[in-house]
């Protein structure tokens, strides 16, 4: 999917501001010689940005606009080194605004509807972000953020909550906890908008199975805005983006080309209107691709699939290259499993090893199961983990995002 001419003048009008403003990237254009970009081919040469970027701005290097105009600032959710912090003007607030009312629109929500926001508040622009939406909607918010389920529970079914906003890891532990109460009758939940982690089909059916909800997934990053800049629609085909907002492309993360239209590779976002920090060809490490064609929903947006995973977060285990993805699509294919599972990578005795745990009822045979699991990787991968088979509800549960991939060697 090239640029449009309307697209490329919108990226020229933020090259003009970076380049004022001095900030990092103004400076990437003008040690390469560029003031505009007149084609894709030209706008397909222009440098990447990447956090290393943003992070190297910290605090306010990234801002774009005079501090007057700063309204606001997010950073992004990372736990490890300098945060990246995004600054944004009353403008980039509510234009943010106005994708996530989109958002809820694409699920079907209405202002009837009651929106009960799980994710947090503070300078992660999770719960913000639902809450501005909702809000734009004109729907009524209950702005719990994260933990205390108990209250959840019990606002949920007082207020008769019709939609929760969450991580997948929360909805699942929810649903977990509605079951074990018996409480399913006082619960009037009718769809979930679920983002910030990748989660496998097996949670999904899962988690619309025991809430007997639909589910859509929400996509976004601190440094684009935040999540709203895409969703998934009642076709369940991919997610639809707001290309009147962001530019996006798929590249080889190896070669930094685009790829066609359909073929996987690494999301590269372009803000196209933004003001307080804009950004131009950002490296996000998302896997996906773009999915041709107009989706049978009849919406005119364009679409990405589903996060596949990350370039950063493949494993190298007795010198092969693996991705969570393909331990979770194998899992994905056993029955007697529940949609939980932990891997754990650790280097014994001069050799690495890989544990899998996994969850299942009383009902099978913990050592059978494991050992037809193992040899499962071992025929599609290429190595033999250890596999753990432990009791429904042992494995960690998380109010956030749950860490399935504990990588011990480097503890």
């Amino acid at each position: 999917m090239k640029i449009s001419k309307k697209q490329l003048e919108q990226v020229n009008s933020r090259i003009t501001a970076l380049q004022k403003a001095n900030s990092f990237y103004g400076k990437k254009l003008q040690q390469a010689g560029v003031t505009t970009v007149n084609s894709a081919e030209e706008f397909e040469k222009l440098p990447f940005s990447e956090k290393k970027d943003l992070r190297d701005a910290y605090p306010l290097g990234l801002m774009t606009v005079p501090e007057s105009e700063i309204v606001r600032i997010h950073s992004s959710s990372g736990t490890t080194g300098t945060p990246v912090i995004i600054p944004y003007t009353a403008k980039d607030v509510d234009d943010w605004g106005i994708q996530f009312k989109r958002c809820y629109e694409m699920a079907g929500i209405t202002n009837m509807d009651r929106v009960q926001i799980t994710p947090g508040y503070g300078l992660w622009t999770a719960g913000i972000g639902f809450q501005y939406g909702a809000e734009k909607l004109g729907a009524m918010v209950i702005p719990m953020g994260p933990g205390n389920t108990e209250k959840q529970l019990q606002m949920m079914m007082d207020m008769k909550t019709t939609v929760l906003g969450s991580t997948s890891s929360y909805a699942l532990l929810l649903a977990e906890e509605i079951q074990k109460r018996g409480i399913k009758d006082r619960i009037f939940l009718k769809k979930g908008v679920i983002g910030s982690e990748r989660w496998s089909q097996k949670m999904r059916d899962r988690i619309s199975t025991e809430l007997g909800i639909e589910l859509y997934d929400i996509y976004g990053l601190t440094e684009i805005y935040g999540p709203g800049i895409g969703i998934s629609c009642k076709e369940n085909c991919g997610m639809h983006y707001w290309d009147d907002y962001i530019y996006v492309e798929i590249i080889d993360p190896a070669t930094g080309k685009n790829v066609p239209d359909g073929e996987i590779g690494e999301i590269v976002i372009t803000t196209l209107v933004k003001e307080g920090a804009p950004l131009i060809r950002y490296r996000t490490h998302d896997l996906s691709r773009i999915i041709p064609g107009t989706c049978a929903c009849g919406s005119p947006f364009p679409r990405i699939d589903m996060i596949m995973g990350r370039t950063d977060d493949m494993m190298k285990i007795k010198g092969v290259n693996v991705f969570p993805s393909q331990i979770e699509e194998i899992l994905g294919t056993f029955s007697e499993i529940s949609s939980e599972y932990q891997i754990r990578i650790s280097h014994l005795d001069g050799k690495d090893t890989m544990r899998i745990y996994v969850e299942s009822n009383g009902h099978v045979d913990f050592a059978d199961l494991s050992r037809r699991i193992a040899e499962t990787v071992k025929s599609r991968i290429g190595f033999t983990p250890i596999v753990k088979v432990v009791e429904i509800g042992v494995l960690p549960r998380s109010t956030k995002k749950t860490a399935r991939v504990i990588d011990e060697r480097y503890a």
